[in-house]
């Protein structure tokens, strides 16, 4: 019994020496554990009912389950980064010798007995391995979490900006819809007093038939992309109003090697980095050593025991598992060069479209807009002078209508351009990225 009792002693130094103490492992266990009901739980309930911008990035963040699960992703990789700073365990044990045969050793005459510990030392490196990629794992999840949220803030901008448009030509719809009606009752005026032909009061009905028809499209083009924001948001009804925030802005600096994606391409070239180092580390020899205590029956005596196990690398030298890691360290690095590449072409892409819609408007917010709204007028007057014909009169009205929708796509295609460069300039938000 003796020697049990110094062989665990000895285990448990050796314990001590080779591993977190039970504490620290304990701390571990409560850190590691699942995350808070406050941060896997996905916001539920209706939207408000005037909706702003910054209102509807803040709850889609709190209600998209593709947030969720990349934040519990975040969790697993901050449980396997600590788990991989853990050493080997010692093995214990116990060996029982020369008993239950015959003559001298019948029965326990000559039992002996052995307890010893044993320990895998760590000189290959793997443990340091383990611990390079689980700390870039780590890095990763922590990227693929903000590309999430800046995936999901462009999908937001970009149906809020569609909605925005959506009702704006609502807006339109119905003032094109209410001017075909006054031209009908005009045009009808004039057939009257005899002044234009009963032919001109049926040219009025159609152009007011078609301005209906176009309203009640719009109306339900309206009510859809209000619906859609809901459902991008997490809930099934629509707010009733959209208000125009202050988010469109485009930022001041993008740099393509500072985007997310490249980020993560990067971090990902060195999960691959820390493979190739770990299959490096399986490939050397990690010896064993033990000591322990034997007890002998015959004289009462205690004795020490040491051992040294070493593994021979005969069959297996994990050459295969070097090389497959090798060939994906390099296609890491390609996936990087592709990643910068296709964020140099987007940005420059996104940038030409914002100047694009920019020039565009500044031509129809200075002049363009003001000439067709007076040409209306103008053609107004004319026409309930008799000096114009009925004809012009539609054709100033479709041509004020056409500018304004193009005014409108104007400003979505902006605000899809600088939402487009908000992805890319998007930062790792309050993120600890250091290892």
């Amino acid at each position: 019994m003796k020697s049990i009792v110094v062989a665990a002693s000895l285990a448990a130094l050796v314990a001590g020496a080779n591993s977190v103490p039970a504490a620290a492992q304990s701390a571990a266990t409560e850190l590691v554990g699942p995350p808070s009901s406050d941060s896997e739980a996905v916001r539920t309930g209706p939207l408000p009912a005037r909706l702003s911008l910054a209102q509807a990035m803040e709850e889609a963040d709190a209600r998209s389950p593709r947030v969720v699960a990349a934040q519990a992703e975040v969790e697993a990789a901050r449980g396997r980064q600590r788990q991989a700073g853990y050493r080997f365990n010692p093995i214990l044990n116990v060996d029982v010798e020369n008993f239950a045969g015959t003559g001298p050793y019948s029965g326990l005459n000559g039992l002996e007995t052995t307890v010893s510990v044993n320990q895998r030392l760590d000189i290959g490196g793997r443990r340091r391995a383990r611990m390079t990629l689980a700390d870039a794992e780590f890095l990763a999840a922590q990227y693929r979490l903000e590309i999430a949220r800046a995936d999901l803030a462009l999908e937001v901008r970009n149906q809020f900006a569609t909605a925005l448009a959506a009702r704006d030509s609502l807006t339109l719809a119905r003032e094109n819809e209410a001017r075909a009606r006054e031209l009908v009752r005009v045009a009808q005026a004039m057939v009257d007093t005899g002044n234009e032909p009963p032919l001109r009061a049926f040219r009025a009905n159609a152009a007011l038939v078609q301005a209906t028809a176009e309203l009640r499209a719009a109306e339900a083009e309206e009510r859809t992309a209000r619906r859609s924001l809901a459902a991008l948001l997490g809930s099934s009804v629509a707010p009733a109003e959209l208000v125009e925030g202050d988010l469109w802005a485009m930022p001041a600096t993008v740099d393509s090697l500072a985007t997310l994606d490249v980020r993560l391409a990067e971090t990902d070239r060195l999960i691959a980095e820390a493979r190739l180092q770990g299959q490096r580390a399986d490939g050397r020899l990690d010896p064993s050593v033990g000591f322990g205590v034997r007890q002998l029956r015959d004289t009462g005596d205690r004795a020490l025991i040491a051992n040294v196990s070493v593994p021979l690398p005969i069959f297996d030298r994990n050459r295969g598992n070097i090389s497959a890691a090798k060939s994906d360290v390099a296609a890491a690095i390609a996936r990087r060069e592709n990643a910068v590449v296709n964020a140099e072409a987007q940005i420059a892409n996104a940038k030409a479209e914002l100047e694009a819609a920019e020039a565009r408007l500044a031509a129809l917010e200075g002049s363009g807009i003001e000439q067709a709204r007076e040409g209306v007028r103008l053609a107004e007057l004319s026409y309930r002078a008799g000096k114009s014909s009925l004809v012009e009169y539609i054709d100033a009205q479709q041509a004020y209508a056409a500018t304004q929708a193009e005014l409108i796509a104007a400003r979505q295609a902006r605000a899809e351009a600088r939402a487009i460069l908000s992805r890319q300039a998007a930062a790792d938000g309050d993120a600890d990225h250091q290892p």
